[in-house]
């Protein structure tokens, strides 16, 4: 039985999955939580899975919790009614209010600020021979863009982040996770404190005063969605930066080919997403009642993870699944998910991701690995997809 918690396989989980695929597509297994799930490994029975009302995101899965029994109690609770833990009618509504305040118009405003910042971030890399690109400029980019958004400062980040490092991982990060989540909530309630006495033109407090009209939020989803905002938008980008560059950098005819074919970009981003993309897993869904995936009798009360890692590398559905083509121009890949879930946040990783590559190919065309590749370290949950760090000769 293969161990979902172990280093090596969270290393190189593709071979496993691809196995899955073949032998036993709809598996029980049992995750790091302790908890015993249904993984889909195979794209079509992915897709139509994540849009499936038969499968409830309400029914008790969220940050903290390992039982389908309830909803958390206590701070894990408060952080768990975002609209990603929710069904219609509460999810449509939800989207609805912050869909209202996260705009086309709002993320495409943002354009020249995250220009400016991604060439601060490489003005401070000038003169040195060595970094971690995680550190130095994949982190900091896309926290310091949805810092901005929300009107979060920006010196609070690095607490911020290992918050956020503890709370993804969940169960492996053992005795952590508590005390993350009480610091999380905290800090959110006192920033939403914070901009309610003053209020700002940045989307928290779009979102305070949308849930001060006839239909608003309550405390605790208003405080969940900053949550979810926070942590959905930067780590997504986060690991398509990261993950993205260290495959250039694995193979150089592919970071040469990019920089001499910069139209590529857009379609080689999609193909980062594919390939090695930031969210290995869905979050949980539980059966409403019993139902059939890809053959397989699911019974109520079962919960179901759909693993977008492997979905997106089958053959069935991509050919040459396992190479990465900055060209593939068929591209429906789930890495952002699929149906009413779908990542609200997807064109600002895309704006970002685009803007990152561009200006980090220009500055420094010659940027090499620091170790080898097989060396690089993933960071530990099946959540997310991403390195630790990422060492790079400059």
């Amino acid at each position: 039985m293969v161990d979902l918690a172990d280093p090596a396989f969270q290393a190189n989980p593709h071979p496993a999955y691809a196995a899955w695929r073949r032998t036993g597509p709809v598996r029980r297994t049992r995750l790091p939580s302790g908890l015993t799930a249904w993984l889909v490994t195979r794209y079509d029975d992915g897709r139509r899975a994540l849009a499936d009302p038969r499968l409830s995101k309400q029914s008790g899965f969220s940050v903290g919790s390992s039982t389908a029994a309830n909803r958390p109690a206590g701070p894990a609770a408060i952080l768990s009614r975002h609209m990603l833990a929710a069904d219609p009618p509460d999810h449509t509504r939800l989207r609805r209010l912050v869909s209202a305040a996260f705009t086309v118009r709002r993320i495409e405003s943002l354009r020249p600020r995250i220009e400016e910042i991604t060439r601060e971030l490489l003005d401070a890399l000038e003169g040195r021979e060595r970094a971690d690109l995680i550190d130095a400029f994949a982190f900091p980019l896309p926290i310091q863009v949805i810092c901005e958004l929300l009107g979060v400062p920006a010196d609070d980040r690095d607490e911020f982040r290992d918050w956020s490092n503890v709370i993804v991982a969940g169960s492996q990060s053992g005795d952590r996770l508590e005390p993350a989540i009480r610091a999380m909530v905290a800090y959110i309630a006192a920033l939403i404190a914070e901009r309610r006495s003053s209020p700002g033109p940045d989307l928290l407090s779009g979102l305070i005063q949308v849930r001060d009209s006839e239909d608003r939020l309550t405390e605790e989803e208003l405080s969940s969605m900053v949550f979810l905002l926070l942590i959905a938008g930067h780590e997504t980008t986060v690991n398509l930066i990261g993950n993205g560059t260290s495959l250039l950098l694995r193979d150089r005819e592919q970071w040469d080919r990019l920089r001499a074919e910069p139209a590529l970009l857009p379609t080689a981003i999609e193909e980062f997403l594919r390939y090695e993309g930031p969210v290995e897993t869905s979050t949980f869904r539980v059966a409403t009642e019993d139902l059939e995936i890809g053959g397989t009798r699911i019974r109520a009360g079962e919960p179901v993870v759909i693993v977008l890692l492997s979905a997106n590398r089958d053959e069935d559905r991509f050919p040459d699944a396992d190479v990465l083509r900055l060209d593939r121009a068929q591209n429906p890949h789930l890495a952002f998910g699929h149906g009413i879930h779908y990542c609200l946040g997807a064109p600002l990783a895309r704006l970002e991701a685009q803007i990152a590559f561009t200006q980090l190919m220009d500055r420094h065309p010659g940027l090499r690995l620091a170790v080898p590749a097989e060396d690089l370290r993933w960071r530990p949950g099946l959540l997310l997809r991403g390195l630790h760090e990422l060492p790079v000769l400059l």
